[in-house]
């Protein structure tokens, strides 16, 4: 026989669980926000921008040819500044004890869609270093790509700076604790519904009608203890017995 379950029975699940979906949310939540406010270690961020654009002389006007070649070549050119022939050199002037790959993966190139603006993002546990390794980067690879591409048309447009990076960008706690909170309550939920259907006790008079599909005719309901009376309330059953020829009260 297929089984249904009305609404009404999942908010009755529910208000009974509430207790273990309450305890799961709120550990959850703690572990999260432990974690992110003492044992994850702050990153922070800092960014440097770049111009990319041909060099103008007085016989050379810019246009839009001109412009989308300086938009193609800056996909180019952030393969070529997170190259070890640009990290060498900023690992070696920073005294860096990173490798070109590991210092790769710290850095991010982007710019916007036809933009000749490219930005470098670097991250690290120190403000400092962020900022370092942004503006040396840009430094070298401005230094370095006349050398690469027979080309000078690179020029830093604006610096990375300690201020703009003191605020770290991971770990975000409130987003984390928000994320665990959510969990919880999605496993707590599971977990209750998952206990209620391994639960096949019966506890009440509905349990029996739904599991006998007959009506209760009657119930017995549980007796207490009758206390027993004290010795000055507890009826005399030791008197004597009158003998032959003696009367009551004699």
């Amino acid at each position: 026989m297929e089984e249904t379950i009305s609404l009404r029975e999942v908010f009755e699940v529910l208000r009974k669980r509430l207790w273990l979906i309450a305890l799961i949310t709120i550990i959850a939540a703690t572990v999260s926000a432990v974690i992110s406010f003492f044992v994850l270690t702050p990153v922070y961020q800092s960014k440097t921008q770049i111009l990319i654009n041909q060099a103008k002389n007085d016989q050379q006007l810019y246009n839009n040819q001109a412009i989308q070649t300086n938009v193609q070549l800056i996909n180019t050119y952030n393969d070529i500044i997170k190259s070890p022939a640009i990290l060498d050199k900023v690992i070696k002037e920073l005294k860096l004890e990173n490798s070109a790959q590991s210092l790769s993966n710290q850095i991010q190139v982007s710019n916007a869609q036809n933009s000749q603006v490219a930005q470098i993002i670097v991250q690290d546990t120190s403000v400092k270093r962020a900022t370092d390794i942004a503006n040396t980067t840009a430094s070298v690879f401005q230094k370095e790509v006349p050398k690469i591409m027979n080309v000078d048309n690179v020029s830093v447009l604006s610096k990375a700076t300690s201020g703009q990076s003191a605020t770290p960008v991971k770990p975000q706690p409130l987003l984390n604790i928000a994320i665990a909170i959510v969990v919880g309550l999605i496993v707590g939920v599971g977990l209750s519904f998952l206990l209620e259907y391994l639960d096949n006790t019966l506890k009440t008079e509905q349990d029996i009608e739904d599991f006998l599909e007959l009506p209760v005719m009657g119930v017995v309901t549980t007796i207490k203890d009758v206390p027993k009376a004290s010795s000055a309330q507890r009826p005399d059953l030791t008197a004597r017995v009158p003998q032959r020829g003696e009367t009551f009260g004699s």
